[in-house]
Order: structure tokens, then sequence, then C-alpha cells
């Protein structure tokens, strides 16, 4: 790879590979009378890959809304690098948190959308600079060349000058995972980035990430119908249905020999269509 991917650091100090770096504690969410999350707790550990797999509709992409405070719980609590995201600790107890309380934290993550989300009117390399600039405060010049070796890592070093509009759809979807990584998050979130995607230019995507997973010191959370690429990268596969976690372990064990008859039928549906 032509570039090194950094998480950010936490209070100067990377944490150890291994020790727990993003925890859901009895999270409970509602739309409505409907029951999205239902008291759900699991964690992952810094360096990790985790890929949540179910059926339409049973929670995995809120799950990754709520960490990006896009969405709020109903009830429980997120905890990312040892800070609640979800609360904000003062004179001993959990109260509501603060809008800077919330913006420090979410620095900490990163996440690629199904669609791009581009700025259309600025250049590749404005758009991999704009935040790490803006939010994380970096000089021009170290933001250009962090971009610069990110571009590079995507294989767009020749589309720096270009707009969106003039890439296609999987081209400006690795330009999103590169403004991701710019922001040097501890975790990466993936919401089904090839789903917007046309056939064609799904591997493409999926080599990048193949890529990133393999060679960076970087911790994931995914959600995906690729289930290739979930067995691939993934140290651990969550099962979700009806907004429970009904079966996980490792990718071999949960693609092999799954142990919930609705794991078998999930998956025997999903790869009959591959």
């Amino acid at each position: 790879m032509p570039a090194s991917v950094d998480s950010q650091e936490s209070n100067g100090q990377s944490r150890a590979s291994g020790a727990e770096l993003v925890r859901f504690n009895k999270i409970t969410k509602r739309f409505g009378d409907v029951k999205v999350l239902d008291e759900l707790s699991f964690s992952v550990d810094t360096g990790k890959h985790v890929t949540l797999i179910g059926p339409s509709g049973s929670g995995k992409t809120t799950i990754l809304r709520l960490l990006m405070t896009l969405l709020t719980p109903d009830e429980g609590s997120i905890v990312v690098d040892g800070d609640y995201l979800t609360h904000q600790e003062k004179n001993g107890k959990l109260v509501k948190p603060s809008e800077k309380h919330v913006r420090e934290v979410r620095k900490k993550i990163g996440m690629v959308f199904q669609q791009f989300n581009l700025f259309p009117n600025m250049k590749v390399l404005r758009n991999v600079t704009e935040a790490p600039r803006h939010v994380l405060g970096l000089p021009k010049d170290e933001a250009v060349h962090r971009a610069e070796e990110l571009i590079e890592l995507v294989g767009l070093s020749e589309h720096l000058d270009k707009y969106p509009s003039q890439l296609s759809g999987g081209q400006q979807q690795r330009v999103a995972i590169a403004r991701a990584l710019a922001m040097r998050p501890q975790v990466l979130c993936l919401d089904e980035v090839t789903a917007a995607l046309d056939p064609e230019l799904v591997a493409g995507v999926l080599d990048v990430l193949r890529d990133i997973a393999q060679t960076a010191d970087i911790t994931m959370l995914v959600v995906t119908h690729e289930m290739s690429f979930a067995r691939d990268i993934s140290d651990a596969v969550l099962m979700f249905d009806a907004g429970k976690i009904i079966e996980s372990g490792p990718p071999d064990k949960i693609f092999t020999d799954p142990e919930h008859g609705r794991t078998r039928e999930f998956l025997s549906t999903v790869l009959r269509g591959l």
C-alpha cells in the first residue's frame, strides 16, 4: 500500500489492541410503536473488525446512526474510548451531554454512508481536506499532505482536481472512504457502502476496503450484505433479528456452521442470490 492509515490518539496515547473501544449498554430505540433495538448490549475491541448482518429492518443501520449521533437512544448508553457519547458525567451522575461534549467524542468516529455525500462544489482534494482543517484544526499543508496520501491509498491520485460529478459512483465512494479516514477516527463505520453502486463498480470499492482492513490499525464496524467481504475482513460477525443479536462468533463459524435456525435461513437466502 502506498500509505498507512493512522487512527486518532486519545489523550496522547493510542489504546492497546484488544482493549474495549465501543460499548452499547442496554440500548433501546423506538420509532413510534416499533421497537427497532431491544436492550441491545455488545462491545467492539480496539483494532477489531466487527460485521453486523441480518435482514432489512433488523436494526443494523440504526446502530451506526446512533454511534454517529444522528439518532438518540430512548434508553441505555454508548461509551466510546472510555467516554460516554450519550451522556456526560457531572458530580458522579450521568446527565444529558452538552453539544461540545458530543462533538469531542464524535471526533473518534468516522462513517462512510450508502450515498457518497461529497460536496459537489469542491474538487476531490478539498473534499478530503475540508473537515480536517475546520474540525480538527490541522494546518493546510498537513491536511493536504494527509489527503494526498489517502487519495493515493484509494487509487485516485490522478483525480485530485476533479469534481465529484466527473467521477464514477465507485470513485466517489472511494473519495468518501478517504475523507472519513482523513479525520483519523478510532473506529470507522461502514453502512452498506456498495448498496448504491452499479454491480460492476462494487468489486473495486470492496478491494480498497479489504486492503485497509488488512493493513491498517483501525477498528471497523460494518453493516453489509456482501457476505464474502464480511467473511474476508471480520474478526467477529453479529447476526441481528428484530433488534437483537441472536448469534455471534468468528466468520468461519457463522458462515459455515451457524447454530441458530434464523441465521441459517438468512444466509441461505442471501447466498442463494450470489
